[in-house]
């Protein structure tokens, strides 16, 4: 027998709004204008932002027609995973669609939002337990691919100054296969993957997650398939007036990881990071200035 399929949030507010209580509204009002933070953040931080009770929006999701919060919440990841399905074509097309506003201010604001979400967005206790996990593994093996290949070489970059057991999966004549074979239990695997997603990202978590090793996933969304196979994961915003998704957050967050480790291994890093510099200028990899 079939099903009625969920309605879209806009419609599904709009339908009811007459019939809600002043509470209610303004908890629609909320939902209907932020539907990234209901699909991606919990109950508890949407009512702390809206200032309206995490019961009030139970009872909102059924007088819509939700059978629950949950399912509405689902809705909402189903509709922003739809608009993510826009091709790059698309998103260049709308860029032309007003010449005459600045691409600059939009931009910039749309990077900052995504950074400033990061505060509620990110939870501060599974943070510091990946960063904990990271400390005390044997090797940390980072996969990121199409876009997101260059912020784990910058991942790297940062994390090699102070420590040596980062390697970049599947880069300088090394396969993917050759660097994730042996990885287990002592072992963690970051991956970076943003939409599009990478086939490789997800099989890669995948055979991670099968060998033991512990593995951390930063991504746009809970839609990422690889996903289930992350025991910590972090999502970061990626709007952006752009044809392409930004990676602002990521950066700070990036930023944000390797400096919290860089204070818990406290005089050895520093010892590290003297010794690399040392040798950078020994084979002359700087320009004097």
């Amino acid at each position: 027998m079939e099903t009625n399929s969920p309605p879209q949030i806009r419609t599904a507010i709009s339908a009811h709004y007459a019939e809600l209580s002043d509470t209610l509204r303004i908890a629609a009002d909320y939902i209907a204008e932020n539907r990234v933070e209901i699909a991606t953040r919990s109950l508890r931080a949407v009512a702390t932002a809206s200032g309206v009770s995490p019961a009030s929006y139970t009872r909102l999701a059924r007088a819509i027609g939700f059978a629950d919060y949950e399912a509405l919440r689902e809705q909402a990841r189903t509709e922003l995973s739809r608009r993510r399905g826009d091709s790059l074509q698309d998103r260049a097309r709308r860029l032309r669609s007003d010449p005459n506003q600045p691409l600059l201010p939009r931009q910039v604001s749309a990077c900052i939002n995504n950074i400033r979400a990061l505060v509620d967005d990110i939870d501060p206790e599974m943070l510091d337990a990946a960063v904990e996990q990271l400390a005390r593994s044997r090797r940390i093996v980072l996969i990121g691919a199409l876009a997101s290949a260059g912020f784990t070489d910058y991942f790297a970059y940062l994390a090699k100054w102070f420590d040596d057991r980062w390697v970049v999966a599947g880069r300088n004549g090394a396969t993917l296969g050759s660097t994730l074979a042996g990885v287990d239990a002592q072992d963690t695997v970051l991956v970076v993957s943003k939409h599009p997603y990478a086939h490789r990202s997800v099989r890669s978590a995948e055979v991670a997650a099968a060998s033991g090793a512990k593995v951390i996933v930063l991504t746009d969304s809970h839609a990422f398939p690889g996903l289930q196979f992350a025991d910590f994961h972090f999502i970061q915003r990626t709007e952006s007036p752009h044809f392409f998704s930004s990676y602002a957050a990521t950066l700070v967050l990036i930023e944000t990881i390797t400096g919290m480790l860089v204070a818990r291994a406290g005089s050895d890093a520093e010892a590290r990071i003297q010794q690399v510099d040392k040798h950078n200028r020994l084979l002359d990899e700087f320009e004097n200035v």
